[in-house]
């Protein structure tokens, strides 16, 4: 692939503002000597303004979602895009949201440019564990463990009942809960109807990946061996 095509590809801009990028010399090896267009270069020796090229296509990161967030890309406010190097906004294929967590919701959110990766993650097939911390506006009644774990519970305006579900009770106000679908603003739902309200939901695990190490409102690529503990619902 054309530099000028990696480099638009990556979101550094439109493919004729990164031929200006070229023409400024903005664009240099690892030693700090200027490319041109139609060099070969390969994408680890390439620097822009003297850092190393953001990852090349097969992306995959995972984000510490703060609450106060909206994973969109076009509503008004706080964007979790925002909290990503805004050249991800533009890097072709897309970088989409692996799902959502909705505004009020913090904790692991994903995001792939690979559609493949993507479909495996969400494919009901797959079911993998997702698992939320909730605190609770009122104490838990204490039929909401057998409840859950029944297969039965069906949703207000729903015709199919959820899968079972595992709730860990931690107190009276508070519980974890792993599920192995992910349904409409499941978890807030799954607790109105048991008449109880959810006043703060955070996603600490999806499938074997957790969020240890990572502060709020940091992201890290992933690497094949993530990928494969992500993959692993074990």
């Amino acid at each position: 692939m054309k530099l000028v095509k990696l480099l638009a590809n990556l979101g550094y801009g439109s493919r004729k503002q990164v031929a200006w990028m070229f023409r400024e010399g903005r664009v240099t090896d690892a030693a700090g000597d200027v490319l041109y267009a139609d060099d070969q270069v390969g994408h680890a020796d390439v620097r822009v303004d003297g850092e190393p090229l953001d990852p090349p296509q097969g992306l995959t990161l995972m984000l510490h979602k703060p609450v106060g967030y909206t994973c969109s890309t076009k509503d008004t406010g706080r964007l979790v895009y925002d909290l990503l190097p805004p050249r991800f906004r533009l890097r072709a294929p897309v970088l989409s949201s692996v799902g959502r967590l909705d505004r009020e919701t913090s904790g692991l959110l994903l995001f792939t440019d690979d559609g493949q990766l993507l479909h495996r993650i969400i494919s009901p097939k797959a079911a993998l564990p997702k698992v939320y911390g909730a605190a609770l506006a009122q104490p838990l009644r204490g039929d909401e463990v057998a409840l859950f774990a029944s297969g039965t519970l069906m949703l207000e305006s729903e015709t199919t009942p959820l899968k079972p579900a595992v709730l860990d009770v931690i107190d009276d106000t508070h519980a974890r809960l792993t599920l192995t679908e992910g349904r409409y603003h499941q978890v807030r739902r799954m607790f109105a109807a048991t008449g109880n309200h959810v006043v703060a939901l955070h996603r600490s695990r999806v499938g074997g990946l957790g969020l240890e190490g990572l502060a709020e409102g940091d992201w890290r690529a992933l690497d094949a061996a993530d990928v494969s503990a992500l993959m692993d619902a074990s």
